[in-house]
């Protein structure tokens, strides 16, 4: 009943929520910002709660983890999410029939949106951000793990929505539980959609068990080919940012494919990797070009659980290829469409290659690392879709948009 209860009162706050102007929303969210920035021992204190229940090798612990300059980033991205225009309203197309009536198709709030996501407190502001801006309510599910953040998180909110008058309803957080999950996902009366963001395993139970429909945000499992004329310099510094630079999100790299006359400079591609103990996974030709030039201890041979695996860590998998078409191949087999990249000086190659290959972003000579709502100018993100209805890859404001038809006319009816 307290489900219900909250379902219904979000419901009703969404209402409420479409009819501010867009001044009000924006005061609002810089708000957020500034408090978030105010309260940042007290958002630490209550994260120290949950990183004390959780294995520092563990590879969640590096997502769970708020540290003072990732608060002043979170902010920062509500501050880009102020700064754009909003998705409220926006003429998409207006038609004026021979009868004379006039068509208009405009961009409007889904409603109520609820998003399940694991050990990632960020999303709650994130979450946040984006729905209050685009017109909708929000009802977070958030792990157990990060429930003490998300706590704090959500009560800093709300007190600031209160401080303008503004029903704290636009944002709840639900228990911790799997009953809540349970209850979210049957919530079909009350909830617009729901969008979960985490594992393979978190998704596939959210769209399997879920009668709201379902934007699903895919796990990462993200290649990088590293094509016959592709520039070493290059190839090296994007394989490393994409794998080092924070291997517990779903953009890093997971499995470098390389063509076979380039065997002899996998040695250098991979030197910066054994700076960060990259454990590798090499097929038996990357093996063999590897041994002797990479450290014994970080080096093992694939098996067939190597490819197709998102690893969350300090590990990948090397793959060697005859062609273009073969690395195309290797691709389509194991990609979760999230994010893949090739290194190439041919523009024949790559324009093949963006052609070719099936995923929500497709990089050539650029890290993996920038599938990021902010770094592609959106301000912040609720997750990176691999679907291909209604939202594919970042989502920003625009995607949490729906719309409708206003139709006005003089006294027209239909006679047939």
């Amino acid at each position: 009943m307290q489900a219900k209860n909250q379902f219904e009162a979000a419901v009703a706050a969404s209402r409420r929520l479409n009819l501010l102007d867009d001044e009000t929303i924006n005061r609002v969210l810089l708000a957020v910002a500034d408090r978030a920035e105010e309260a940042v021992e007290a958002i630490l204190a209550a994260n120290a709660e949950d990183l004390a229940k959780m294995d520092r090798n563990d590879p969640m612990y590096d997502r769970l983890q708020l540290t003072p300059e990732r608060i002043a980033g979170i902010a920062g991205d509500i501050r880009q999410v102020v700064a754009l225009p909003s998705p409220l309203g926006k003429v998409l197309s207006q038609t004026v029939r021979p009868n004379g009536m006039k068509i208009t198709k405009v961009s409007v709030p889904f409603g109520v949106v609820g998003v399940i996501y694991e050990a990632r407190p960020n999303v709650s502001f994130d979450v946040f951000s984006l729905c209050f801006k685009s017109g909708n309510a929000c009802i977070l599910k958030g792990g157990t793990d990060a429930h003490s953040s998300n706590s704090a998180i959500v009560a800093l909110i709300r007190e600031v929505l209160e401080s303008f008058n503004i029903d704290p309803a636009c944002v709840t957080l639900l228990p911790a539980g799997r009953e809540a999950t349970a209850e979210l996902l049957g919530a079909v009366d009350f909830v617009d959609v729901i969008i979960p963001r985490g594992s393979q395993g978190l998704i596939s139970y959210v769209r399997d068990n879920a009668k709201v429909p379902v934007i699903e945000t895919g796990a990462g499992i993200c290649h990088t080919y590293f094509d016959a004329e592709g520039d070493l310099d290059k190839g090296r510094d994007i394989v490393f940012n994409a794998k080092t630079r924070r291997p517990s999100v779903c953009n890093s790299l997971d499995c470098l494919i390389i063509h076979r006359d380039r065997l002899a400079d996998l040695p250098e591609i991979a030197r910066p990797l054994a700076e960060k103990s990259v454990l590798i996974y090499a097929d038996p030709l990357a093996y063999k070009a590897l041994q002797g030039n990479y450290p014994a201890e970080w080096l093992q041979p694939a098996t067939p659980e190597s490819f197709g695996t998102e690893f969350l860590s300090l590990k990948m998998a090397v793959k060697t290829v005859d062609s273009t078409d073969q690395a195309i191949d290797h691709v389509t087999r194991y990609s979760s469409k999230h994010s893949e990249a090739i290194v190439t000086e041919n523009p024949q190659t790559a324009a093949r290659y963006e052609k070719a290959i099936d995923a929500a972003c497709v990089y050539v000579n650029v890290s993996t690392a920038f599938t990021d709502g902010a770094q592609f100018g959106l301000g912040a993100e609720i997750g990176i879709s691999t679907q291909k209805l209604h939202a594919r890859g970042p989502m920003g404001l625009m995607e949490l948009t729906s719309y409708k038809y206003l139709i006005e006319g003089n006294g027209q009816i239909r006679e047939k």
